[in-house]
């Protein structure tokens, strides 16, 4: 441990200086200089141990070199990297007259370290004061705006940029831009991108990956083909956001091509492309060809291993997930909470609900900070008792957690008691949520659908109102398929596709084989009250099968059908693909909310637990 030894001599020669120094009085100019080199040097070498640097501070001050503005703001730089902001206010607290910089590194510390409103607070302190903020003050506020999600700050911060005259400068536009598009304020973003004086690579490629990072992936798709066509070369950096983009769109087709000039240019020998590649085929359903690139990979990090085990619970293989796992272990590669979150998936996906408790325990009880249980991995242990059926053992979990359950964790009892359609509890939780998240209309629908799924029409009729008042909107399901480069977006009931005379056409077709074979229109899964006729009509068109129907009468008999689907299957349209799977001979991959369903022969992946 080389650093450590010259570490332990560097404090041992600066501490008996420093203690000779203040000994002795000297403050000849000859050993001030020396005490100078010694600090600098001791801050190099100990810029990653907090307790050091503490330490070094103390010396500072025994040597009486606090007031030398090199030294400590090296020292504030270090403290702030390394999240000892506590420790980094208080130094910059006891400044006198602090330079920009030193604001700005201060800033820069909150927002790196997740504590985007102490870094407003302190901007606020510095208008306060007088003090002019310089081209690289407004980067970190208006990071801090957008973490926060404050609009209104967002734009008085941008006025401030425009009273400074700063609004030209390419690091502070490129952040605008980033904090408009986090708003879903798209319009602005392209405004501002669209009147730069100059786009460069490190813009182009702020603008793809925020749209990526935000569901605006077909806009990230739209930019990088834009970005070509101007003439500016992507690099590592702008392949993996196009990449990530297809994921997320499930675009397989799109991705392949992307990979294939990625290749061409020779972008391809980044880890980070090959991850990303790597979580592309996981996220379009395709596990055979991301297993084949996991193992040509030359180099794997944990990330590579935790893509494979998330990709593998969401695609419903959760032995293969579990199995690749304690390969991984037994390879001495160190999990993360990435994985782990894809190890307590699987387990959800497969009812094992003894392993994932083994699992959660073993992250509750360790020292390791990165594989403690957060918020997420309660979720998915709320989601696997759910699924279980374990529903107040799920709920007596979330009444014991050490930390306060966001409406995502009650949200995931709620949608188990939806499925087991146990009403008095799910009552209990929809009061929760009401009250924690008033405006969040999925909330709303999951209780109205177990009132009408047990026919109690009028709680349906309440839950409506309750939807109006509070202003709590629907999200509208859609699926959407790839063909030939382009998404083709479909809508429950929607007649507005060129081709939707013979999609209609083709599902009729489709629906009059499947009834010859004894299938039923599962009509729970339509909450009106209204007639059985009418519940058939509203079930045949659900976005899904739209989809499923257009990619029959339009793609090769030798491809499978992919779908991604915004919102969870309905049990009719799983019934209608395992049996559309059969009756054509074509393997249906859909991707819903929550996990992947492989529809083959007549069954699905799922095997119907989900």
């Amino acid at each position: 441990m080389l650093w450590r030894e010259r570490s332990t001599k560097l404090f041992h020669f600066a501490h008996n200086f420093a203690c000779l120094l203040h000994t002795r009085g000297s403050s000849t100019d000859q050993s001030l200089s020396i005490t100078k080199q010694a600090f600098a040097k001791l801050l190099q070498s100990c810029s990653s141990h907090p307790n050091q640097l503490r330490q070094l501070h103390a010396l500072l001050l025994t040597a009486g070199l606090s007031i030398k503005n090199a030294l400590i703001t090296q020292l504030l730089a270090s403290l702030a990297l390394l999240g000892d902001m506590s420790y980094a206010r208080q130094l910059f607290d006891e400044m006198h007259k602090p330079r920009p910089f030193l604001w700005n590194t201060i800033m820069k510390g909150y927002v790196k370290n997740g504590i985007p409103d102490e870094a407003i607070s302190v901007y606020g302190k510095m208008r306060h004061l007088g003090v002019r903020p310089d081209p690289f003050t407004f980067p970190f506020v208006i990071k801090a705006c957008a973490e926060l999600a404050e609009l209104y700050a967002g734009l008085g911060v941008h006025g401030h940029v425009l009273k400074h005259g700063l609004e030209f400068v390419s690091v502070v536009r490129t952040e605008l831009m980033i904090m408009y598009v986090k708003f879903g304020e798209l319009g602005c973003a392209e405004f501002l991108f669209g009147s730069m004086v100059e786009r460069d690579l490190v813009a182009w490629n702020a603008l793809i990956s925020v749209c990526m990072q935000t569901g605006f992936s077909s806009k990230a798709l739209q930019y990088f083909r834009e970005m070509g066509k101007a003439g500016y070369k992507p690099d590592s950096v702008t392949i993996v956001a196009a990449l990530s983009a297809c994921g997320h769109l499930g675009c397989l087709g799109t991705g392949v091509e992307i990979y294939e000039f990625a290749r061409e240019e020779g972008l391809d020998s980044n880890i980070i492309v090959h991850n990303a590649r790597l979580d592309m085929y996981a996220k379009c359903g395709d596990m055979d060809k991301a297993l084949d690139l996991f193992d040509e990979m030359p180099k794997r990090n944990v990330i590579s291993w935790s893509t494979m085990i998330v990709g593998y619970a969401i695609n419903g293989e959760s032995e293969k997930a579990l199995a690749l796992f304690s390969r991984m272990k037994n390879q001495g590669i160190q999990p993360n909470y990435v994985t782990f979150l894809g190890v307590l998936s699987a387990c959800s996906h497969s009812g094992r609900v003894n392993e994932g408790w083994k699992c959660f325990n073993f992250m509750a009880q360790s020292d390791e900070k990165n594989i403690q249980p957060r918020k997420e991995h309660y979720a998915c242990m709320v989601d696997l008792l759910g699924r279980a059926g374990h529903l107040q053992e799920a709920y007596n979990f979330i009444k014991s957690m050490p930390i306060e359950p966001d409406p995502g964790i009650w949200g995931a009892l709620l949608g188990a008691c939806a499925v087991h359609r146990n009403i008095k509890l799910g009552q209990l939780v929809a009061d929760l949520l009401f009250k924690l998240a008033p405006e969040t209309a999925s909330y709303h629908v999951l209780l109205s659908n177990m009132y009408a799924a047990a026919g109690r029409w009028r709680c349906v009729e309440k839950v409506r109102q309750r939807m109006k008042k509070k202003g709590a909107r629907k999200v509208a399901a859609y699926s959407s398929v790839e063909l030939n480069g382009e998404i083709h977006v479909f809508y429950g009931g929607d007649n507005s596709h060129p081709q939707s005379a013979s999609i209609l056409a083709k599902l009729e077709d489709l629906l009059k084989q499947m009834k010859s074979e004894g299938y039923i229109p599962e009509t729970d899964y339509v909450f009106h009250d209204v007639e059985d006729e009418e519940k058939e009509s509203t079930l045949s068109t659900h976005s899904e099968k739209l989809a499923v129907a257009f990619s029959l009468i339009n793609g090769s008999t030798k491809f499978q059908i992919r779908v991604m689907k915004n919102l969870r299957i309905c049990g009719d349209c799983h019934t209608f693909c395992k049996l559309v799977s059969r009756i054509t001979m074509r393997e249906i991959i859909m991707r819903d909310k929550n996990r992947f369903h492989h529809f083959k022969n007549g069954f699905c992946s799922c095997k119907d637990f989900w």
